[in-house]
């Protein structure tokens, strides 16, 4: 069995459920999160790729990176990267070649439909591999988690972005209660899809908590792992290391 916001599914129907989520709403993907979040979630994206310190002539895969937003903030800092996005969903990565040519970006951007739990790349190659807000929506997290470990050089770096526990109580209360209540409400009034915003809010109460991912990510093999909370837990940025 898989999680799939509170409900309980066989793990072989997940990827589909998920799946027919974000093919929904691929197209007002971007616009929900700057909704939502009130625009942080530029600021925390930011975070992650500052702390990824990209340059030029490193092979980077985004796992799970649909619409480019985390692809197109490397390529702004390390025009010369190697950038490889990385998405199960065909729709979400659609959106993501089209906002790459309104950008005038034709090239450094690679865009491949795969399952993260079993990527297209071979051992070793990549020095980096990120995955903002997607690892929640993978069936099997440990699997995932080896396989992105597999694909990163020894040396290489992993920086998993995801929404996870609160850290201050009265912050939490008034999260939940305007997560509960606004965002399933915002989701059916931008995409007519309220269900799929109830999803996303109650994926985040199923995902591991920040000391749960970093002992799964250890499992996986990876070492040297931390995590920096933001917006007092919010989100927080998990990193770990090929060695």
């Amino acid at each position: 069995m898989a999680d799939f916001g509170f409900a309980n599914v066989r793990a072989e129907e997940k990827a589909g459920l998920v799946g027919g989520i974000f093919s929904r709403v691929a197209r007002r993907y971007d616009l929900m999160n700057d909704l939502m979040s009130g625009g942080l979630h530029r600021l925390w994206k930011d975070t992650l790729v500052d702390q990824l310190r990209p340059s030029d002539g490193m092979d980077i895969v985004d796992v799970a990176g649909g619409t480019g937003d985390i692809a197109f903030r490397i390529h702004r800092r390390a025009p010369e990267a190697r950038i490889t996005v990385s998405d199960i969903n065909p729709e979400m990565l659609s959106v993501g070649r089209e906002r790459a040519a309104n950008r005038g970006i034709v090239a450094g951007i690679d865009w491949v439909t795969a399952d993260a739990e079993a990527l297209p790349f071979p051992n070793g190659a990549a020095d980096a591999v990120t995955i903002a807000f997607g690892l929640r929506n993978v069936t099997r997290r440990e699997r995932a988690l080896a396989e992105m470990r597999r694909i990163l050089r020894p040396g290489g770096r992993f920086l998993c972005m995801e929404f996870s526990r609160v850290a201050l109580p009265l912050l939490g209360a008034l999260y939940d209660r305007y997560s509960f209540d606004v965002v399933p409400w915002i989701g059916q009034v931008v995409t007519r899809d309220r269900d799929a915003y109830r999803y996303l809010v109650e994926s985040i109460r199923r995902f591991p908590a920040q000391e749960d991912l970093a002992a799964l990510m250890r499992a996986a093999g990876l070492e040297r792992v931390g995590w920096r909370n933001l917006s007092g837990g919010i989100v927080a940025i998990h990193s770990g290391w090929r060695i």
